[in-house]
């Protein structure tokens, strides 16, 4: 049963968390400064920063593609809903993830029409976003004028969620059932596991590519004009470290490298692993450096349990021991 359990993707890593969370409790000590609401809070509001722009990126990890172009997306779509949106908020948030539809179709046309690697192509995307976003800042931090937008963003809704929160989560609930009861989430599993052999079954993968990064580029794009939001700023370099943290939650939430695994529910799990790892940390007073230590743990276990060969190696290594330990009762006995 648990071995069931641990080989399925979208289960381990709410496995994980729990284990998380339980060892985060031990440390704690009883002083009550782990489970609390506000560490509840803390860990949501971080999983909306993140989790968007993980769902984008392990969808296109489930085509066999990466997209890097996330980063750069998250900070222009900042500036554009900034400036764009003081007046009327839900109009810069509408700009925002239209560019970043535009953009993402960009990308995944050109891969396709060309037959380009997502590689090269999005880390031109990369730079070039990270370039658009410091031309229209100049290198500077844009306030955004309106406060009273900032705080209903931030606003607590029944003490842990917050609207930046309700939407990520709402995005992993349409993700997930596109993923699981549409033709088009099968497609786009048939795609990542054998792009040829999708194609002879009749799967236009010409179309499923430019759509995945479609879907990743409006993703980043709602995080980001959402946390610019919160923040009351935007920056053209500012969010640009999410790349990091968010293709290693959506590793965590059981999407593979080499395409073909992975579930939007999964990769809410790896997001919340690596959410409730920092909230917790601090809460219990850990020194910053200690969570980079912790992570890079996590994703070496999850790199281990992920091995192809994994398992005959550990069956391989119990038959070894099995041995020496027969052949020396059998000398023993003969002593």
């Amino acid at each position: 049963m648990m071995r069931s359990l641990l080989a399925n993707r979208s289960v381990r890593p709410y496995l994980l968390l729990a284990a998380i969370a339980v060892i985060l409790w031990i440390l704690d000590g009883g002083r009550g400064q782990f489970f609390t609401t506000s560490t509840a809070f803390s860990t949501l509001q971080q999983f909306a920063i993140f989790g968007p722009i993980a769902l984008g990126l392990g969808l296109s990890m489930i085509v066999r593609e990466f997209d890097l172009s996330v980063g750069g997306m998250m900070s222009l779509s900042g500036c554009i809903a900034v400036l764009t949106g003081a007046r009327y908020p839900e109009l810069g948030v509408a700009l925002a993830v239209l560019f970043g539809l535009i953009w993402g179709l960009f990308q995944g046309m050109l891969m396709v029409w060309l037959r380009l690697g997502s590689i090269g192509v999005t880390l031109g995307g990369l730079l070039t976003l990270g370039g658009l976003a410091y031309v229209i800042t100049g290198n500077q931090s844009i306030s955004y004028p309106r406060m009273d937008v900032a705080m209903a963003v931030n606003s607590p809704v029944l003490h842990i969620l917050s609207l930046r929160s309700l939407i990520a989560l709402a995005a992993f609930l349409v993700a997930a059932f596109f993923m699981a009861r549409t033709r088009v989430g099968r497609d786009v599993y048939a795609t990542g596991s054998d792009r040829r052999a999708a194609m002879v079954a009749g799967v236009r993968t010409s179309a499923i590519i430019p759509a995945i990064f479609a879907c990743s580029g409006m993703l980043a794009a709602l995080g980001g004009s959402l946390l610019s939001y919160s923040l009351a700023a935007a920056s053209g370099i500012a969010l640009t470290d999410a790349l990091v943290p968010a293709t290693a939650a959506a590793i965590i939430g059981g999407v593979s490298l080499t395409g073909g695994k992975g579930t939007p529910i999964g990769i809410v799990g790896g997001v919340l692993v690596l959410c409730l790892l920092s909230a917790g940390l601090n809460a219990i007073g850990t020194q910053p450096a200690v969570h980079d230590v912790v992570t890079g743990g996590v994703l070496f276990l999850v790199a281990i349990a992920d091995s192809i060969d994994l398992e005959p190696r550990l069956f391989a290594t119990r038959r070894f021991w099995a041995e020496i330990l027969f052949r020396s009762d059998r000398k023993l006995l003969r002593d």
